[in-house]
């Protein structure tokens, strides 16, 4: 019985030791001084100006979680509608509600101006 999980078991081991293999050469080979043109952000060959790192602002983060949600949420489509046919009225009237809430969030973020891209 568990002789079926040996190859999962022998993936996750290789996997492990090529990571750990990659991350050690990294470090044994990799560059040790650091200076200030190591540490400078590249930005396709001009000279940087402001600091390397910037602040992103909140409402990048807010779309791309809505985004996440929604597209997850969606994902339930495949199955309702592989097994339409067997579920059939019931099945319908509970994709109609689970739309019908999806809408109600989406009406909601939009009205909040959360999708609203300055």
């Amino acid at each position: 019985m568990l002789l079926e999980y040996l190859a999962i078991a022998v993936l996750i081991i290789l996997a492990t030791l090529v990571a750990l293999i990659a991350i050690g050469l990294g470090g044994l080979f990799g560059p040790k001084k650091k200076t200030e043109q190591k540490s400078m952000p590249y930005e396709s060959g001009m000279t940087p100006y402001g600091p390397g790192t910037r602040r992103m602002p909140v409402r990048f983060y807010l779309i791309a979680v809505l985004f996440i949600l929604f597209d997850i949420e969606v994902v339930f489509f495949l199955p309702w509608a592989i097994v339409f046919r067997q579920l059939g009225l019931f099945g319908l009237i509970e994709m109609v509600v689970f739309i019908v809430i999806l809408l109600v969030g989406y009406v909601y973020a939009w009205k909040k101006g959360a999708l609203e891209w300055e």
